[in-house]
């Protein structure tokens, strides 16, 4: 079917997620009128995975004598960015990350609390109620409530397809087309691209970034849409080279034991049988991920032997998962998990390292000089090679020994379309093109080259809601409302 139907709207919003959702609904709020269009069945994108948001100076904080200022978290957010990041554009998200939180509340988001991501981090992880693994659900849910209360019409397994301008280089509107394959045009003042990022989208990786390899963490169909209709209006790009991940093990989610080993501070080697970087980088999983983008296959092997197997289960893991495991927690369930984990290719054990490097396909006399190396490192009580932290010094000594297959994993990349700090959206020569605007994954500008979550955590999630905030009354201002 071909058939035409032609709408009108003061706002589009192409992509449901959090900040889709949350551009449209303060344009609603300030009395738009606001049509959203979602490709998948269900509103959510990457925001069903998050955990948490960053915010600085929010109640929660002050209530907890947490004295962080907007002034420090601007600068150490800079710094990291070596000042590559759009310095106007940070400071609109810092500064507007407090009201958000209040204005997210009001909407019937709940939050447990105010954390840091690393042992000695700044607390301004906003961590959301709800199960670990589904929290970004919560959020999500009560954001579609209050759009379907104020009216907002939702079209579900309809994306968008290309923007319209006219002479002058203004947007006036789109095309979609429905799951019939029936064609949708929408006449209107403003649109918003919330599309999310293109970690699905292999040949955009492939052209964009370093890890054409990696997989991506969630089958969410991010490809990428949203950034490529913006250059295809004149767009300048922005950011496609910043990525948010780490490593990951295919069907393992946060929560299980398996996933927990992958990540732990222990020996890790690539698949030459090397060790290549110091393992504690571990707290930081944007080093994690720019460890491995120069590893071959963007693989690696957590090592350990037996004695830190009891260490895991007794005593406990060293580096949590957010809230799916934390640290200190026991891998209790360990020996039948790693025996599953034997028969679905993702674990090796073995009586000798000779017989693990088979196992694993690296040369065996390299495996053990790595070993060898490593372990006079745990004797001396100091890495001469990476300076890894001491605490961290695990030997590997006592058969059995193991290996978990860890591979390059993606959970969303972090740019693609040059805006200013109201969202806007700039053309190459710097101006703005009127009337369209590019929020959350899909927007550059607010990292250097490499994802903060040391001093910005919760920074993905966090830019997307206050980026839509933002986006939304300044499209008020636009339209004249």
């Amino acid at each position: 079917m071909n058939q035409t139907s032609d709408l009108a709207t003061d706002v589009v919003v192409c992509g449901c997620g959090s900040s889709g959702l949350i551009a449209g609904l303060t344009a609603r709020y300030g009395g738009a009128s606001v049509i959203m269009f979602e490709k998948r069945s269900a509103p959510g994108g990457t925001s069903l995975f998050a955990e948490g948001m960053f915010a600085v100076e929010s109640g929660m904080q002050l209530r907890n004598n947490i004295s962080i200022t907007r002034e420090e978290a601007f600068r150490k957010h800079m710094e990291y960015s070596h000042w590559r990041a759009n310095g106007r554009l940070v400071r609109r998200f810092i500064d507007e990350s407090a009201s958000t939180i209040d204005w997210l509340e009001q909407q019937g988001v709940e939050f447990e609390g105010v954390e840091a991501a690393k042992p000695g981090g700044p607390r301004v992880w906003h961590v959301m109620k709800g199960n670990p693994i589904t929290r970004g659900a919560g959020l999500i849910n009560s954001l579609v409530a209050k759009v379907k209360q104020n009216g907002v019409r939702i079209c579900l397994r309809t994306p968008v397809k290309e923007l319209l301008i006219n002479k002058e280089n203004r947007v006036i509107g789109v095309i979609a087309v429905d799951s019939s394959g029936n064609t949708v045009r929408v006449d209107t003042k403003a649109v918003v691209i919330s599309t999310g990022g293109f970690q699905n989208n292999k040949e955009m990786l492939k052209e964009y970034t370093s890890a054409g390899m990696a997989m991506a963490s969630y089958n969410i169909d991010m490809t990428g849409d949203g950034i490529r209709m913006a250059w295809a209006v004149g767009a300048a790009p922005e950011g496609t080279n910043v990525l948010l991940g780490a490593t990951g093990i295919e069907g393992e989610n946060r929560g299980s034991a398996i996933a927990a080993i992958m990540f732990q501070p222990y020996l890790w080697v690539n698949q030459e049988g090397e060790r290549f970087c110091a393992e504690d980088i571990t707290f930081s999983t944007p080093f994690i991920l720019n460890a491995h983008i120069n590893q071959t296959n963007g693989t690696r092997y957590t090592i350990f032997d037996e004695n830190t197997k009891i260490h895991l289960m007794q005593r406990g893991i060293d580096r949590g998962m957010g809230h799916a495991k934390q640290a200190g927690d026991k891998l209790v369930t360990l020996d039948a998990d790693l025996d599953r984990g034997v028969t679905q290719g993702k674990v090796f054990i073995a009586n000798t390292l000779s017989e693990l490097a088979g196992k694993i396909g690296v040369r065996g006399e390299i495996l053990q000089a790595t070993v060898d190396e490593y372990n006079r490192c745990c004797e001396e009580g100091h890495d001469r090679i990476f300076a890894k932290n001491p605490d961290y010094l695990q030997p590997v000594r006592q058969a059995r020994f193991y290996a978990v297959k860890c591979h390059l994993s993606l959970h969303c990349t972090l740019g693609g379309i040059k805006i200013n700090d109201k969202m806007e959206v700039l053309d190459k020569k710097g101006g703005i093109i009127p009337g369209l605007y590019a929020v959350g994954n899909c927007a550059g500008g607010l990292y250097g080259d490499t994802y903060d979550i040391g001093n910005t955590t919760g920074g993905a999630l966090g830019f997307a809601v206050n980026s839509g905030r933002i986006a939304g009354k300044n499209i008020l201002q636009y339209i004249g409302l």
